[in-house]
């Protein structure tokens, strides 16, 4: 497992917490995902998906993200 966390911008409320954490979950390969107000840590199997795959599906909900 590896694991890779990640500053999001533009998230403000619950409903911001649920979008993100649908597009995290449409990622083969996640294993878990915390997602808050601002940033989300993603545990995933490094054989199946890559932090740019995460960082990509929550830019698709419409958020600027940034892995750190």
């Amino acid at each position: 497992m590896a694991t890779a966390n990640f500053k999001i911008e533009g998230m403000s409320c619950d409903h911001c917490v649920a979008a993100v954490r649908k597009g995290l979950d449409g990622v083969v390969g996640l294993k878990s995902a915390d997602v808050r107000i601002g940033s989300a840590r993603v545990e995933y199997d490094p054989a199946l998906a890559s932090p740019a795959r995460f960082a990509e599906a929550v830019s698709d909900q419409g958020f600027d993200v940034e892995q750190i």
